[in-house]
């Protein structure tokens, strides 16, 4: 008995060992694969992204090349969803469906990264103004990353079966991209996914480094736009008018009161006023003033705890100044910029961790804390009523010793090394997609 458990043992060892030989082949020839097409194809790909950045919803020739990529490739491509949106859709014997999305779109910023390539494209934006436009966040990256992925999935069907669906989502910078894809039919002329996979290339992390969390990765945001409304007079007479200027500026204060004192200070809440404009000259009391709020939250309780809060502190401060009750201010919460927060499923965060680790190194995996409250609108693809699950994670985009110092997302200085930020982000789709799809 003890010989008949010895050999079964040392059976199942060499077969283990047999397993991860296997795997091992499997996952350097996969890399071997990736890292040619970089150099074949997705290299000059990244390039022409990077030097030709479009402004959210304006993804038109970003959209054209994405679509005439997938297509060559032989998936079935519908262009035109929710705006610029691209689908691609393939079909692959039965078995889940796993969507993966990249975003497209640039900001209106004048690149100063001192990079050969450069953007130097100006675009007139949906205001009608003309801007400069930059690949300031890296989106650039996540399209190739698309494209190298689907390369890898296409040409690896006999190792996964179920039905694979890659979208290049327009306006995620303006967060109003993801769920115009929805109510476009994303989930319901296409094949609505199980899963939904995307990655964020950072600034932060350095190369070949994956942080992908089991809950929260990115918080809520509410765009909000107040009109302070007051009496105009001269600067010299203030008690012959109802000075905004003032009153705004009263809200602007009493708005902190809400995260430190109406908020359990545990939860993450952030209220900003990131504009203020009001006036026109020295000695005139004008009679408006704008604000421009952003609002974060980590979850929706806190999230309408804020928002109802605005409307309550901004009445009451404007009431408590001399506000008549026909000029009190307006308040509107932007209908398009706005998404709930990103929430990883940890059941599904786990099984795309554990591949990830065994195919390309549990040493690669970091748990770095949250720094900040950025927001991310892939929650729109996996809001608890849709049933998708989803997840969400981060790919190194900085050599390890430049991380300290290297410029952040949104800045004209902003700049990723595009090599190893693609293909890690590429292995990792493909590690994670067939994970999720297996044979048989």
């Amino acid at each position: 008995m003890r010989l008949l458990l010895a050999t079964t043992a040392a059976l199942a060892m060499l077969t283990a060992g047999a397993v991860q030989a296997q795997t091992g082949s499997t996952d350097v020839e996969l890399r071997q694969a990736i890292a040619r097409d970089y150099d074949a194809n997705l290299g000059a790909l990244f390039d022409d992204f990077h030097r030709n950045p479009e402004l959210s919803g304006m993804e038109v020739r970003t959209a054209g090349i994405m679509a005439a990529q997938l297509t060559a490739l032989g998936y079935d491509v519908t262009t035109g969803v929710g705006g610029t949106g691209v689908v691609a859709v393939l079909r692959n014997g039965a078995g889940p469906t796993v969507m993966i999305r990249a975003d497209m779109d640039g900001l209106p910023l004048a690149e100063q990264s001192g990079l050969a390539n450069a953007s130097t494209v100006r675009q007139t934006d949906s205001d009608g103004a003309e801007k400069p436009v930059m690949h300031a966040c890296g989106h650039d990256v996540h399209i190739t990353a698309l494209i190298g992925t689907a390369r890898q999935m296409m040409a690896r069907r006999q190792d996964w079966s179920g039905t694979l669906v890659l979208i290049a989502q327009p306006a995620e910078e303006r967060i109003f991209g993801a769920r115009a894809m929805v109510q476009d039919g994303l989930y319901t002329r296409f094949p609505k996914p199980d899963i939904a996979l995307a990655f964020h290339v950072s600034a932060d992390l350095a190369t070949g480094l994956i942080d992908l969390p089991l809950g929260i990765t990115s918080s809520s945001s509410d765009s909000v736009d107040i009109a302070v409304h007051g009496v105009g007079t001269h600067g010299a007479y203030p008690h012959l008018g109802v000075d905004p200027i003032v009153v705004a500026s009263a809200i602007v204060m009493n708005l902190q009161t809400l995260p430190s004192r109406s908020i359990n200070p545990l939860e993450g809440a952030i209220v900003t006023v990131g504009s203020f404009h009001g006036g026109i000259k020295h000695n005139i009391i004008s009679d408006r003033v704008d604000l421009q709020l952003t609002v974060r939250a980590d979850n929706p309780e806190t999230r309408l705890a804020l928002l109802d809060g605005i409307d309550r502190v901004v009445r009451g401060t404007a009431l408590a100044l001399g506000v008549s009750e026909d000029r009190l201010p307006t308040v509107l919460r932007s209908p398009t910029e706005t998404t709930p927060p990103t929430i990883n499923d940890a059941a599904t965060a786990a099984r795309v961790r554990t591949a990830i680790g065994a195919a390309m190194g549990a040493e690669r995996l970091v748990d770095n804390p949250r720094t900040g409250m950025g927001a991310e609108d892939f929650a729109w693809f996996v809001t608890p009523d849709t049933g998708v699950k989803g997840v969400y994670f981060s790919v190194g985009g900085t050599p390890a010793a430049d991380v300290a110092t290297a410029p952040g997302h949104h800045s004209p200085l902003f700049r990723i090394d595009p090599q190893p930020s693609v293909v890690t982000g590429v292995e990792a789709m493909v590690v994670a997609a067939q994970a999720l799809m297996p044979k048989g």
